[in-house]
């Protein structure tokens, strides 16, 4: 499908996943907007690139997630936004009775504010233009729990909830809002990962993978931003008009244990 004439804002998407997203995004003819918290050379020239290779207009706008202005401020630099991908995340592991304010101030901030603010400002844009999408991606800890992830836990299931309700104030409009709930997926966070996981547990990289990283992933596959990305790409497209208000798992069969 085409999704030329329509633009797409993702949050925290100068890598990884929200990376990944865009660039399928931009595959499909989307014009994109990239955003970090950071303002380096390489973020403006990482969306010239995109634009060249895939015959789109991007640009980079850096907007700080942990910030209501920013999110809010980020839509409006924007000037459109047909497609919003919520991606912007951090995380921290650590026992609830120790885990520090902060960490779960900027985790819940991040994972779960920001697409609150910058929905809010999206989704007049997507009424004045007939259509929209609003993908939230979350987390298979959007369906489930893990121990020593309170924040980001708390913060998945708030945003998994929130596109619900997003999907019922717009359900009488072209408008859909859904949640992608990914497991495990190689970034080049998680490939960083694992040289030292492999020392510390004195495992192959192929051990690491199946019997550390992936032991609650049945499929002993990670998911690859590609995936999430077409995902993505699928929600847009006519034949998902009708999907709305619910997840989708690429998870290898986590969620269904």
């Amino acid at each position: 499908m085409s999704l030329s004439g329509k633009t797409a804002v993702i949050t925290g998407s100068n890598s990884g996943i929200g990376l990944g997203v865009a660039v399928e995004l931009a595959k499909a003819g989307a014009d994109i907007v990239l955003n970090s918290f950071t303002d380096r050379d390489e973020d403006h020239a990482l969306a010239e690139s995109i634009a060249r290779t895939h015959g789109i207009n991007a640009r980079y706008i850096k907007a700080d997630m942990s910030q209501a202005d920013d999110c809010r401020s980020l839509i409006k630099q924007a000037g459109k936004c047909d497609i919003l991908v919520n991606n912007a995340g951090i995380q921290h592991v650590c026992p609830i009775d120790e885990f520090p304010i902060d960490k779960w101030d900027a985790i819940i901030a991040i994972n779960m504010n920001s697409a609150f603010h910058t929905t809010a400002v999206a989704l007049p844009m997507m009424r004045n233009a007939g259509w929209g999408r609003v993908v939230n991606i979350a987390s298979a800890h959007g369906l489930t729990a893990s121990p020593f992830k309170a924040a980001y836990v708390a913060a998945k299931h708030g945003v998994v909830g929130m596109t619900k309700t997003v999907a019922l104030e717009t359900a009488e409009q072209p408008i859909t809002a859904n949640a992608i709930c990914p497991g495990y997926v190689l970034t080049p966070l998680v490939e960083a990962q694992i040289p030292d996981t492999m020392r510390e547990y004195d495992m192959s990289r192929e051990d690491v993978i199946k019997n550390v990283m992936l032991t609650r992933q049945p499929s002993k596959e990670f998911a690859t931003v590609e995936q999430i990305g077409g995902t993505v790409v699928f929600l847009c497209s006519d034949a998902a008009a009708q999907i709305t208000g619910t997840t989708i798992s690429v998870d290898g069969g986590w969620t269904a244990l």
